[in-house]
């Protein structure tokens, strides 16, 4: 049995592991776009804010402990496009820039989800970070020191740790969002207006209702609301995250979002396609 598995952060590392170890004498391919995996993202605003000693506790697993139980590792590799039907992949190996072509019997999809980026102006400002990966982390790790202010935009939970490691590590903090209340999609008010007092208290700026229209500046950067604008050192845009599944749209039932349906064992609309973690839903 000949077994593809796309994309190895979190899902991808345990199907790989559980499959490897339920059948040892199947063929796994791993293809994983970055050169590092089971990056642990919930934990960035922790490492940013120097609660971590050592980057490497960000992290689980590794190819070479994916390798020892006899996945072919596939890193730095980017799959182009899917054939379900086909059963068919193009791959680019990102170091070398060749596209080669493999096949599976199963595929497993565990692309994860990638950073809602707004088509505003000004969005792709080098002054503009994003929150999700191991090289956004490192990024925003590097630069700390040496800024003296930052807005975040977005209050979800991506935005109340980044900002709270950046308040209490002596920054000028300004977090935004569109809505009336931060993170008013997971709590009522009660506990909202709670922890908005919370974070005012500890001298976070907290603009409510206003939404973000552009962004200028070369050495810092101006984030241009619909009632004002502010300028900080940097903006860390975290207003969300959608399944990352563009390769396989139109040949798998997904939602309106972009996650792949999945039963309860997993299995796509195509029974030999598989989809775990953020890329999927049951």
């Amino acid at each position: 049995m000949k077994v593809a598995v796309i994309g190895c952060t979190h899902a991808g590392v345990f199907s790989a592991q559980t499959i490897l170890q339920e059948q040892p004498d199947w063929e796994v391919t791993v293809y994983e776009r970055n050169d590092n995996l089971s990056f642990l993202s919930c934990g960035i605003a922790l490492w940013v804010g120097d609660h971590v000693s050592d980057p490497k506790k960000m992290f689980y697993s590794s190819p070479e402990s994916l390798a020892s139980l006899g996945a072919n590792m596939k890193m730095e590799h980017d799959v182009l496009s899917v054939d379900v039907d086909a059963k068919s992949l193009v791959v680019k190996d990102l170091k070398t820039g060749v596209e080669t072509k493999d096949t599976f019997d199963k595929l497993v999809v565990t692309t994860g989800s990638a950073p809602v980026i707004p088509p505003i102006e000004g969005i792709d400002n080098k002054n503009v970070m994003l929150c999700k990966n191991y090289a956004h982390a490192k990024a925003l790790k590097d630069i700390a020191p040496s800024i003296k202010s930052a807005v975040v935009i977005g209050s979800g939970y991506i935005g109340v740790e980044i900002a709270e490691q950046f308040a209490v590590t002596g920054k000028d903090v300004t977090l935004f969002d569109a809505l009336p209340r931060v993170l008013a999609k997971n709590f009522d008010k009660t506990i909202t207006d709670r922890v908005q007092k919370d974070y005012e208290d500890h001298g976070v700026k907290v603009q409510l209702g206003e939404k973000v229209v552009g962004f200028s500046g070369d050495n810092e950067v101006t984030v241009k609301t619909d009632k004002g604008s502010y300028t900080a050192d940097i903006a860390v845009l975290a207003v969300g995250f959608k399944p990352n599944t563009g390769l396989l749209k139109g040949q798998l039932d997904m939602e309106p979002n972009g996650a792949i349906i999945t039963n309860e064992y997993m299995q796509t609309s195509n029974p030999d396609v598989f989809a775990a973690g953020d890329a999927s839903v049951v």
